[in-house]
Order: C-alpha cells, then structure tokens, then sequence
C-alpha cells in the first residue's frame, strides 16, 4: 500500500491553522526565517529529539546502575526502608526513561499519517514530564546514598538541597526568562522586539522614499508647466 504524502496541506493543522498561540508563532517564523508551517514543525521535532538525547543518556546510565545494584552483596544488608527507597528510585527513573523515549515510538506508529504538529506538542509535554521524573530520580538516588553514608536527618537536608538546585536552573530560569519575554512584549506594540523596530524602521523608510518621490514629480510637473 502507498504511503501517504505528508506534504500535503489538506488538513488546517498542518498549515498553521486553527493552533491558538500558534499563529503568532508561525506568522513570526514565517517572516524570520522564511519557514511553512510544516518546515516549522519539522525544525521543532529535530530540536526536540537533539535535546531528549542527552537526557535518555542520562537517565539510561542512572538506570542502569541502579539495576546494578541489587545483586551487590551489600544489598541483601540494607535496611528495609532503604529497600523501600530503592525500589521506589527505579520506578521513578523506568517511569522517566518510558516518558523521555515515548516521542520515538509515537513518530514511529504515527508514520505517514501528516499528524507532525500534534506529535510534536505531545512530545514537548512528554519531555517535560520525563525531566521531572528524572529529576526524582536523581533525588530518590541521592537521598538513599546520603542515609546510608552521613544518616537520614543529613541526607534529607543535603538532598532537598540538590533538588532546589535542580530545580533553579530546569524550571525557575527558563520560567523567568519566559515572564520577561511576555512582559517586554505586553508593554510594547505588537511584534516580536528587534524585528517589530525593523519593520517600523522599513515603513518608516518607505514612507519617506515615497514622499521624496512623491515631491520630486511635483517639482517636475510645476518646471513642466512654468516652460
């Protein structure tokens, strides 16, 4: 059986259409970079998958030592909250795994069928999710190390500290980041800073190459005349 052309722009989504806060987006990317909708979603896609790689990298790794660790001999002496601990620290990061790989096997099942825009606002909230559990992870493992080598007060103190950190530089930046670009734009007219005083600059430009020409075929007309 064919498969289908996912160029085709039969569909409103995939033109651009009908997305809400989208459009803006698009009507920007249009302009800048001289980008269809579909070349738009095709470019978040591949950024997305680039960026996803270095988390199932880490998030692999982690995995796979904590699956390391139940056949150490030491284990088997464990307390049994430390135990508790444990398993609930490979949940966390078999969970974060599962979200931070689900992108590849949608695209995959998803093939052929012009479903790009959807997959890649799916993608981007399944990312979202799988850094929020790794970072549970990462915590979960941190806290069990901490008990077991400085004790429990200690360990959840130190282990709350590295989350707050996490947490600052994934989430309480960007989120920042993201308040000052609405705020700047709120404030100002409608366009998107630099390009909006670019444009102001080029009608401004226009509308006086157009007066020039404008005065100069008037001074024509009236030498014109004056002969």
């Amino acid at each position: 059986m064919a498969e289908r052309d996912e160029s085709r722009t039969d569909c409103p989504q995939c033109r651009g259409e009908g997305q809400g806060g989208d459009d803006a987006d698009a009507a920007w990317n249009r302009k800048a970079r001289g980008e269809t909708p579909l070349q738009r979603e095709d470019r978040r896609y591949g950024e997305l998958l680039q960026e996803v790689r270095v988390a199932q990298t880490g998030v692999q790794i982690l995995l796979a030592f904590l699956l390391t660790v139940a056949f150490s001999p030491r284990f088997t002496t464990l307390e049994p909250h430390h135990k508790t601990l444990y398993v609930i620290t490979l949940l966390l990061g078999a969970g974060a795994t599962a979200l931070l790989i689900a992108p590849v096997s949608i695209h995959r099942l998803t093939f052929a069928q012009r479903l790009k825009p959807q997959l890649v606002r799916v993608a981007n909230v399944l990312t979202v999710w799988g850094l929020t559990l790794l970072m549970l992870t990462i915590g979960a493992a941190l806290l069990l190390i901490f008990d077991l080598v400085v004790g429990e007060p200690e360990a959840r103190w130190l282990t709350g500290a590295v989350l707050a950190w996490f947490a600052v530089w994934w989430y309480v930046l960007p989120a920042v980041m993201r308040m000052r670009h609405n705020h700047r734009n709120d404030d100002g007219p409608p366009g998107d800073g630099d390009d909006a005083g670019d444009d102001r600059a080029g009608r401004d430009g226009d509308a006086g190459e157009h007066r020039h020409h404008h005065h100069h075929h008037a001074d024509h007309s009236t030498a014109g005349s004056a002969g």
